[in-house]
């Protein structure tokens, strides 16, 4: 099929183009007819166009195709720039073609605003839904942001890498995971790159991964997800402070690239993005529980620290803050105890807007140390003997963290459900689309 291919991108068409002959392509977003004259709006990726056809001015077959036009038709549109202190944008396309691409048929929801849809039917239509201006700011945010973490990571001298997504064993020991036939094997999807990045800091020392995780938790929350992207680094030659100051640089390049990025996009979402201070705050797992009975919270010492409470703490504090040294026995098998005081750990996790967004601790290095921690957990080390044979031949000191883009992005952009700043979200009802 041929068809005339974009010469620019609607955002392209400035003012100082005035004269000048262009090619756009997009969808019909709004079609005005006062007689006369007839005004399209373009929309593509990248925003608005008005498209203004005057009678006399421009062909006639170009009226005629106008009278035919829906919204949300794809078309393309030949014309002149101009330069016009009445269009919202300062400037028009005068057309002298208009090529019809493809005729919408129905569109399942409104995209325009004017009858709002909740948010199950939205995620039905997804692919209708994705049409709305919120999303289109949403997501190209979304891409900057992974854009602005893997920047950050090479910074700091950081590999990417992309570790199996099809495991033999589970990687932190619990029974979340999803079981899947590999041939003659019984397998499971990852709940995270833990062991390999673990790993690999003994050849590559720095690695980060960005890809998707799986866990078969029956969670129905507005901040859960069965499938979801993290954002993994491991580091040799670094204990959790040290990753933690990794964590805070890329945690305050993603909001200052946003920032400077996109202004517009922020303004559609109605979101003020603050600027981060680091290195963030630091507060004791101890001194956090003492916080929360203070505020007529009580959580038992060595219990995991509920929702609830991360959003009361992040109330009294205000900013992204960490909450390290949490008892030994209720992280990972792999996280080091304190030297000082083995019963609790050299581990963190970030919290911003009330929202756990981080993970991470210093981890063992030595295999006597790790299958001990295993054994206290109640796990075979025999499972894990892939794994532990690795720390016989030559495994550094090292730290890590895992960090979940989604909920980053969630409390980044203020949406109510995490469901909102995925593409396809799965979770425990949803397969499809």
């Amino acid at each position: 099929m041929k068809f005339p291919r974009k010469t620019h991108w609607t955002k392209d068409i400035k003012p100082e183009l005035d004269g000048q002959e262009v090619t756009v392509c997009g969808w019909v977003w709004e079609i005005r007819d006062i007689g006369k004259i007839k005004f399209l709006v373009l929309r593509d990726r990248e925003g608005f166009i008005q498209i203004t056809a005057k009678r006399g001015e421009v062909p006639e077959e170009v009226l005629e195709i106008i009278k035919k036009l829906k919204k949300e038709d794809v078309i393309a549109v030949q014309g002149r720039v101009k330069a016009s202190k009445i269009a919202k944008a300062g400037v028009e396309i005068i057309p002298s073609k208009i090529e019809i691409l493809n005729s919408v048929k129905m569109m399942p929801l409104d995209i325009w605003g004017e009858v709002e849809s909740e948010l199950g039917t939205r995620l039905r239509y997804r692919a209708a839904d994705l049409k709305r201006p919120e999303n289109l700011a949403i997501f190209k945010i979304s891409s900057t942001v992974v854009k602005a973490i893997r920047e950050t990571f090479y910074k700091h001298r950081f590999i990417e890498v992309f570790t199996p997504k099809i495991i033999v064993t589970c990687t932190e020991g619990g029974a979340d995971l999803f079981e899947v036939t590999y041939f003659e094997h019984r397998a499971y999807l990852a709940q995270s790159p833990q062991l390999y990045k673990e790993q690999l800091t003994a050849s590559l020392e720095r690695v980060f991964e960005i890809g998707p995780a799986f866990r078969a938790e029956k969670h129905n929350t507005n901040y859960h997800l069965n499938e979801f992207i993290s954002v993994d680094a491991e580091a040799a030659f670094m204990d959790y402070m040290d990753i933690m100051n990794v964590l805070d640089d890329i945690i305050c390049s993603v909001y200052d690239t946003v920032r400077k990025v996109h202004d517009e996009e922020l303004k559609i979402l109605k979101v003020d993005l603050p600027q981060l201070k680091k290195p963030f705050r630091k507060i004791t797992y101890d001194e956090a529980i003492d916080m929360l009975k203070k505020r007529g919270l009580d959580v038992k010492y060595g219990e995991d620290i509920p929702h609830i409470g991360l959003e009361v703490l992040y109330e009294e504090i205000g900013e992204p803050f960490y909450i390290i040294d949490w008892p030994t026995d209720i992280r990972p098998f792999y996280t080091m105890p304190k030297e000082d005081d083995e019963s609790k750990s050299e581990s963190f996790d970030l919290v911003i807007g009330g929202l756990e967004i981080a993970s991470g601790s210093t981890r063992i290095h030595k295999r006597e140390m790790l299958e001990e921690a295993l054994r206290k957990r109640g796990l075979d080390p025999s499972a894990f003997q892939y794994h532990l044979e690795v720390y016989d031949w030559g495994m550094p000191p090292h730290a890590g963290f895992g960090l979940g883009l989604y909920r980053l992005l969630m409390v980044m952009l203020n949406r109510k459900n995490i469901r909102e700043v995925v593409l396809y979200p799965r979770d425990r009802f949803r397969l499809i689309p």
